[in-house]
């Protein structure tokens, strides 16, 4: 299944690296947000960034460096997650639900940090070679 591409899908590894750094737009939140399913601030929670600081981001039209980052994470985890599941609910439903693999908690909860981000991955991984998890 193709996936939603949440930053432009013609840039390329490099240019990708520039515009996280440069700050993602408020609109990779928003696309992400409804791709996801989520109202604001559980997205905002997901990606550590307070309330009053997401509403000065929306103003500003961008994020910050390591707001990006975080953002970014959760993307390309959504994107790996629909390639896996080829169903946009299916997708929406096992980020946000308890995972066994996980420890019993939410791949999106689990994802709070990079190193379990990559646990998250790996977990798609197994689920996509058929690998009891």
């Amino acid at each position: 299944m193709t996936s939603p591409n949440l930053i432009e899908p013609e840039l390329n590894l490099p240019q990708m690296i520039k515009s996280i750094e440069n700050g993602l737009p408020v609109s990779n939140f928003k696309k992400l947000r409804d791709n996801l399913g989520l109202p604001d601030k559980d997205l905002a929670k997901y990606i550590r960034i307070p309330k009053s600081t997401l509403a000065i981001r929306k103003k500003r039209g961008k994020f910050s460096f390591e707001e990006s980052e975080r953002l970014y994470r959760i993307q390309r985890l959504f994107t790996k997650a629909l390639d896996v599941f080829e169903d946009a609910d299916l997708t929406r439903k096992w980020l946000k639900e308890d995972a066994y693999g996980l420890g019993d908690v939410s791949p999106l909860e689990y994802a709070g940090t990079e190193i379990g981000a990559r646990e998250v991955e790996d977990l798609l991984g197994r689920i996509e070679h058929g690998v009891f998890s």
